[in-house]
């Protein structure tokens, strides 16, 4: 308790606070020296340093740097949890093909290196990516088991493979939007650095 009131104190007194507080206080003490203060010197030199103190602004604290590529790191654990999961599922030929795909496709957009550098500097698109594995990938497969059995026991209405394919399908071109978007920012970096190289040829 004691170390903890000496660090506040000490951070205090190297505050911007007390910085401006103390350069107005030795002003107040020039006033006093200068004779215009008078009697009442104690009272100028307090009330300057408090003013000080008040105008000064706020300490700045500085936020916490995260590294986007710990995420993708994460997010590559549970993606191979993911791919574990799906594997003891049993799916009918389409779906299973579409599931296929798609998950090969998070896995090039996951994998560590220059694509997954490009990834982790669009957070929408990793949290695009993030909720895909995280939720909607296993949710679908999750609801098809559980619709599939109550179709066993109670037959008719859309197939749960059907509405499967469907949501892999969504899935799909939510994950192509993602690489288009990708392939944009690499797409323009490649041309400023062309007008770049033009510009400095002409110069």
């Amino acid at each position: 308790m004691a170390t903890s009131r000496a660090t506040g104190a000490l951070g205090y007194l190297e505050s911007r606070k007390n910085l401006a507080g103390s350069a107005c206080g030795v002003a107040g003490l020039g006033l006093t020296l200068a004779g215009v203060a008078g009697a009442y010197w104690p009272v100028v030199v307090a009330g300057l340093y408090a003013a000080g103190a008040l105008i000064a602004p706020p300490e700045r604290t500085v936020p916490p740097a995260f590294d986007p590529r710990e995420e993708l790191g994460v997010l590559l654990e549970d993606f191979g949890r993911l791919r574990g999961y799906v594997d003891g599922v049993e799916l009918p030929e389409g779906p299973g093909e579409a599931l296929a795909e798609l998950l090969e496709l998070y896995g090039a957009l996951l994998e560590p290196g220059w694509v997954a550098d490009v990834l982790a500097a669009d957070p929408e698109a990793v949290h695009a990516v993030s909720r895909a594995v995280r939720q909607d990938v296993p949710e679908s497969v999750d609801a098809y088991n559980r619709t599939r059995w109550w179709s066993r026991m109670a037959p008719g209405g859309e197939s749960p493979e059907r509405h499967l394919e469907r949501q892999l399908g969504l899935l799909r071109e939510e994950a192509q939007r993602v690489t288009a978007g990708l392939h944009e920012v690499e797409a323009r970096r490649q041309q400023t650095h062309t007008t770049y190289l033009e510009e400095r040829g002409r110069s």
